[in-house]
């Protein structure tokens, strides 16, 4: 599913990742774990394709695509259709309804408003929000807007979700809501997860736990 061999990262003088190689199979939760500066969200943003390497003989492959081969277009279409994203901070458009907020990667995507529409409500009840689809985030709580951004994460039924500290800004309760239904989406839809977490709980729960120190990996 994910293969990624020699990722290094600097900014400036500054080496962030010293040669990151990671291995993850389709269907895994994985964790990556390690102190604040070791590299975590680096490495996450380099392999959701949201940042590039900073040398040219890093591999990146996800779902048997080579990523650093792809012009702008093509990633950025590769991103839409086959990678999802779930923040600490939800980053839901304040403007829009939960559901609305679900439906635009699906609209990017080239989805009719009506099989968006669709999809959105189905992913929304499937999370407990159906009574709150058209409510806007300021009136949803915590929870309820990190679900809200799981389902836009899912719209387009990814082959992966890379997460940064999706629990890291809920209490202990939605947090443990939270990490039950990754593994309930993988169960359903057996799709793959990529964690970036301080929570050991989620971590300990996940089908394998990597420990990054100092932009080095060490599973």
């Amino acid at each position: 599913m994910i293969k990624a061999n020699n990722i290094r990262k600097s900014y400036g003088e500054l080496e962030v990742l010293k040669g990151v190689n990671i291995h993850i199979n389709e269907g895994e939760i994985v964790a990556i774990v390690g102190a604040s500066g070791a590299g975590k969200t680096t490495l996450l943003q380099i392999l959701g394709t949201l940042e590039q390497p900073s040398n040219k003989d890093a591999i990146i492959e996800i779902n048997n695509k080579n990523v650093p081969l792809l012009n702008t277009k093509e990633l950025a279409a590769f991103r839409n259709k086959n990678i999802g994203f779930i923040f600490q901070f939800h980053q839901l458009l304040p403007e829009f309804t939960a559901i609305e907020n679900v439906c635009i990667p699906a609209y990017i995507h080239g989805a009719s408003k009506e099989q968006a529409t669709k999809d959105a409500t189905e992913l929304l009840s499937f999370l407990g929000l159906l009574d709150r689809i058209h409510h806007k985030p300021d009136a949803l709580s915590g929870g309820e807007q990190q679900r809200v951004a799981v389902a836009r994460a899912l719209i387009n039924k990814p082959a992966v979700v890379f997460a940064d500290e999706p629990s890291g800004n809920l209490d202990s309760e939605s947090a443990q809501v939270l990490h039950q239904l990754f593994f309930k989406l993988r169960d359903t839809y057996n799709q793959t997860f990529v964690l970036v977490t301080h929570n050991e709980l989620l971590a300990k729960m996940a089908d394998r736990t990597f420990t990054m120190v100092d932009g080095h990996m060490v599973q």
